[in-house]
C-alpha cells in the first residue's frame, strides 16, 4: 500500500494539528472544542489535522478511530495523517504471524478497546479486527504540506528532497533529524517524540505530550501568515 502524500499550494483560513492521541478521548474531544471555539472567529475554512499514532496504549483506540472517521466540526475540513503506530497495526493485520510485535507496542490495549481478545491466536486476532476500520487506515496519508509548512508524524530525513523521503523516515525518525536545521526549507509540525512540553524551534515544533502517560494532549494552530497558537487537554493519564 502507497499512502498519499498531500502537497496543497494554497493555504486555508487556518490549520490545527492535534499531537499523538493514543486512545485518549476524553482529551481529543476537549481539545477539538477548544479549537472549535477558537476557529468562531476565522473566517473561512479551517483544517484540523491529527498528526498521527491516534490509536494503541491509551484505553479508546476504537472511538478515537469511530470519531476522527466522522464528520468534522462546521466550517472544518478533517484530515487524519499516518503515524508508525497505525503502520504497526496494518502491518499486523497483513501478515499477523510474520508481523506480531505490534500487540506488545501498545497494540493490546487497542484490542481490547474493541472487544477482541488480545491474547488469541495471531491469524485469529487479525481475523475479527474490523474491516471498516482496516479500509480507513489503509488510506492514511504521510504529510500535509502548504507553502512553507509540513505537517507529518515523524520528521523528515535532513539534506534529502521531500520527493524522495521514505515511507520509514516519515514514520519513524528521530535522530538526525531533531537536532538538525536542515528542514527544506519548511517549518516542520510533527509528534513521535515525547516531552513535556510542546518543543518549538525555528526549524520543527514537536507536539507529542505522550499523553496516553501524562494526560496532556497539545494542539497548534498556525495561519497563513505564520503565527501561532497553543492548546493543551489534561485528562486521565498515568499507563
Amino acid at each position: 500500500m502507497v499512502h498519499p502524500r498531500l502537497t496543497f499550494h494554497a493555504w486555508p483560513a487556518a490549520v490545527y494539528a492535534i499531537g499523538d492521541v493514543h486512545g485518549c478521548l476524553s482529551q481529543l474531544l476537549d481539545i477539538e472544542t477548544q479549537i472549535v471555539a477558537d476557529g468562531l472567529s476565522i473566517d473561512g475554512e479551517k483544517w484540523l489535522i491529527t498528526i498521527g499514532d491516534h490509536i494503541d496504549r491509551g484505553p479508546a483506540s476504537a472511538r478515537v478511530l469511530a470519531h476522527v472517521k466522522g464528520p468534522a466540526p462546521a466550517g472544518f475540513r478533517r484530515i487524519a495523517l499516518m503515524g508508525n503506530h497505525e503502520a504497526l497495526l496494518m502491518a499486523f493485520l497483513n501478515n499477523p504471524v510474520e508481523d506480531d510485535n505490534w500487540r506488545s507496542q501498545g497494540g493490546a490495549e487497542t484490542l481490547r478497546s474493541y472487544g477482541i481478545d488480545p491474547e488469541g491466536p495471531a491469524a485469529q486476532v487479525a481475523g475479527q479486527f474490523p474491516a471498516e476500520d482496516r479500509e480507513f487506515l489503509s488510506g492514511l496519508p504521510l504529510y500535509v504540506m502548504l507553502p512553507g509548512w509540513l505537517f507529518v508524524y515523524a520528521g523528515i530525513r535532513p539534506g534529502i528532497p521531500l520527493a524522495g523521503q521514505t515511507e520509514d523516515d516519515l514514520l519513524w525518525i528521530r535522530a538526525p533529524f531533531l537536532s538538525s536545521q536542515m528542514s527544506g526549507g519548511l517549518r516542520i509540525v510533527h509528534g513521535h517524540t515525547p516531552d513535556d512540553d510542546v518543543v518549538v524551534t525555528p526549524h520543527r515544533i514537536g507536539l507529542d505530550t505522550a499523553c496516553f502517560a501524562s494526560g496532556k494532549l497539545s494542539a497548534i494552530r498556525v495561519t497563513p501568515d505564520g503565527r501561532t497558537k497553543f492548546f493543551e487537554a489534561i485528562g486521565p493519564g498515568g499507563a
